[in-house]
């Protein structure tokens, strides 16, 4: 959600996240925009990026009950995947079949080949949806699947996001390659013009298969996507392209080295078994005409590693490699790590008069990954190659720009000020308790959790139970249930802990005995949460002194000083 203080129609929230409260994709909400004449009109925002009010939004959601019902988008969704479960690729390019043999001549019957369920499913949609509708309301939810399961099977809408910032201008009728392309996401998101000439090899054959029959439902004649392994069985052994981009898959050792030494793609150096990346690099780069460009998505680690610097180091002696960019962390699905994207050029000519003699370096880490790609003035450096090639040839941006300016000195006083402040008052917090033997003891009389939810006492509204009747004291209930005998009972054989509370018993006491265990349980829970403040607080703390130090912005006062503070 957005907070747009400039608003008066209070929060403000992107079509992503209206998608998300109605339980719909993206191309949904679009849909809904062109076809209800209602829908709210934007609030703020850009063209590219509306932004609407939340409560107009709700109201109409409300009025058309979409946030109340399932969709059939989410039944023909849900139908998928429980024929093909994990294989959604394979369902995807099975119902994107159906509506191009449907679309090729009309008043043919749908989804006539798929399962007779899916089937079902695809013909009700198809008499409100266009095919190409459908099938990016398809594909917008497996990437949203990919997303939310952490999986690198397709690129992520933050890496096509950055990768299409950083692309250069093509014109119309430009070449474009993807080596190890997917579903597509990448190749067709950089090339949107129905003219450009858009090839692509993909070893998952159902998802070569998917790719192109989007692109076809797409209206995208210049696309052609092979199946097969690019390293080891290229399929364009000939093609020659303006842009070639690139999200390889990461940590493959076993990349065909062996078979392929002697290959002629290898003229920056023979990559290791380790460097599976730098293979894809340079068959990326093989692939390029005279002045054309390379986009390659990088784990940071590539930019670094012993093994590569050979490559490196030709890749910078040569002027190929114009700019390396740290992009935010989270950008990529499958981890929070910073990813790199290296932007490389092949020279005009064989000469090479045109090289370059600086690599421009951009540290995004700092950002947001949902926030701006254009870099502030200290977030990039254009630095000579000369620097960069040493006995490392280290290709990370934050290795070559300056510390920002940052008062380390007001940050650890304020940090560690408050630390103090923290660690004095939490042992006020906690309760005064003597030694026990009382009703709350293991062998005192217990009632079950589960006789309390019969009789009405207890409700079951979030992770914890709570009381339901004045008769029971919440604290008192959630702090016995929390205690080990009644954790063991809800450990599972496995190991797993899940608190149902049912099958725990806590002690029998009055009212006013339970209100005096819940006041000590309730402090308790404070004295936890006051421990983890503080801990987090420690860690910043401790950040901070250390980058301080290490950067000369801090340092450990002489004998004098230290004597002088102790007085």
């Amino acid at each position: 959600m957005t907070d747009d203080s400039a608003s008066s129609a209070g929060p403000l929230v992107t079509g992503a996240e209206i998608a998300r409260l109605a339980g719909v994709t993206r191309a949904a909400v679009s849909n809904w925009r062109r076809r209800y004449d209602d829908f709210p009109a934007p609030a703020g925002g850009a063209a590219n990026s509306p932004l609407f009010a939340l409560a107009e939004v709700q109201e109409w959601l409300d009025r058309q009950r979409k946030g109340q019902e399932v969709s059939p988008e989410v039944e023909l969704w849900q139908t998928l995947r429980a024929v093909y479960g994990e294989q959604m690729v394979t369902g995807l390019a099975a119902v994107a079949a159906a509506l191009r043999e449907e679309h090729a001549a009309p008043g043919g019957v749908p989804g006539a080949k798929l399962p007779d369920e899916i089937a079902t499913r695809v013909r009700e949609l198809a008499r409100t949806e266009t095919p190409v509708t459908l099938v990016n309301g398809l594909t917008e939810r497996l990437l949203d699947s990919a997303r939310r399961a952490g999986s690198d099977q397709v690129t992520s809408e933050r890496v096509v996001r950055a990768v299409r910032h950083f692309a250069p201008e093509l014109p119309g009728d430009a070449t474009v390659f993807d080596p190890a392309g997917g579903i597509g996401v990448l190749l067709l998101a950089v090339a949107p013009e129905a003219g450009t000439r858009c090839y692509g090899q993909e070893l998952d054959a159902d998802s070569s298969r998917f790719a192109q029959l989007r692109a076809e439902l797409l209206g995208r004649s210049g696309v052609r996507v092979m199946a097969g392994d690019s390293l080891r069985a290229d399929a364009w052994p000939d093609l020659k392209a303006q842009l070639v981009v690139c999200d390889p898959p990461a940590g493959v050792t076993e990349w065909g080295r062996e078979e392929l030494l002697l290959d002629s793609r290898w003229e920056l150096g023979t990559p290791s078994k380790a460097e599976g990346e730098l293979a894809w690099l340079q068959h990326a780069y093989a692939h390029t005409e005279p002045g054309g460009h390379v986009l390659m998505v990088m784990p940071a680690s590539v930019a670094y590693r012993k093994a590569g610097r050979r490559i490196r180091s030709e890749l910078v002696r040569r002027g190929i490699v114009r700019q390396v960019v740290a992009l935010p962390p989270g950008t990529a699905t499958s981890h929070a790590l910073p990813v790199h994207l290296w932007c490389l050029r092949r020279p005009e000519s064989a000469a090479r008069t045109d090289t370059h003699q600086t690599v421009r370096m951009v540290d995004l880490t700092g950002n947001s990954p949902d926030g701006s790609l254009e870099p502030g003035p200290d977030q990039v450096a254009e630095v000579p190659l000369i620097e960069l090639l040493d006995d490392i040839v280290d290709l990370t941006p934050g290795s070559h720009l300056r510390p920002r300016e940052r008062d380390y000195a007001g940050e650890y006083a304020t940090l560690r000020e408050e630390l103090e402040d923290r660690v004095r008052g939490l042992a006020a917090v906690l309760p005064e308790l003597a030694a026990g033997g009382g009703p709350g003891s293991p062998a005192g009389a217990t009632t079950s959790v589960a006789d309390l939810a019969r009789a009405g006492l207890v409700a079951y509204d979030g992770p914890m139970p709570v009381s339901a009747s004045e008769q029971l004291d919440t604290d008192y209930l959630q702090g016995f249930l929390r205690s080990s005998l009644n954790t063991r009972r809800s450990t599972t054989a496995g190991g797993t802990y899940r608190l149902d509370g049912r099958g725990s018993r806590i002690p029998r006491m009055t009212i006013d005995e339970q209100r005096r265990y819940g006041s000590a349980f309730r402090a308790l829970s404070a004295f936890e949460e006051g421990v983890r403040e503080i801990g987090e607080l420690s860690r910043r703390l401790a950040e901070v002194a250390r980058e301080g130090i290490a950067t000369g912005a801090l340092a450990p006062p002489q004998e004098q000083e230290k004597q002088q503070q102790e007085k």
